[in-house]
């Protein structure tokens, strides 16, 4: 039996969605862009899926990795409009207590942590296509990636325990 959250609205999925695309962004313009960490294909040449190296430090792999980075962010934009759609074609009413609900926010940390988890597995460990950061300690910085993840999940499974969509799940 689904939960029912804020008047009575099942936002679980729509605020998953929006944590997942949230969280991507913040990986893609905090890790891609700002710190320049790696990039969407920056440890091709060495990865497990045997695609073609595309080296961040020349202009054709800059190029490769600039596009794979856009789509990348396409999706999580893509994310976050299906989250917000949901959740506008689900919450009828109450709307403006909606965005300082424990349960919206909880599941929202709930998507950014499966996020991090399932791009960090996928991406980082099975293909290998990048890795948090590049260097000795490559592996901790993935690990540590995934336990981001993990607290992530479990802090938003807390949150929105805490809250049931009533009067009483506002902060």
């Amino acid at each position: 039996m689904a939960t029912r959250t804020i008047e009575d609205a099942d936002i679980r999925l729509p605020a998953i969605l929006l944590g997942v695309g949230l969280g991507g962004f913040f990986d893609g313009i905090l890790l891609h862009q700002v710190l320049q960490w790696h990039h969407m294909l920056s440890a091709t040449g060495s990865d497990n899926a045997g695609i073609r190296e595309y080296p961040v430090d020349t202009v054709p792999g800059l190029r490769m990795n600039t596009l794979w980075d856009g789509i990348f962010h396409v999706v999580t934009w893509v994310a976050v409009l299906a989250g917000l759609a949901l959740l506008h074609a689900r919450v009828t009413r109450s709307r403006s207590r909606l965005w300082r609900s424990r349960t919206l926010w909880g599941w929202a940390l709930v998507g950014w942590g499966l996020f991090n988890l399932v791009e960090g597995v996928v991406d980082h460990h099975l293909l290998g296509i990048h890795h948090v950061r590049e260097g000795a300690h490559r592996l901790w910085w993935d690990l540590g990636f995934l336990a981001l993840g993990a607290v992530l999940v479990a802090g938003g499974w807390l949150l929105q325990r805490g809250g049931d969509g009533s009067r009483d799940d506002l902060p």
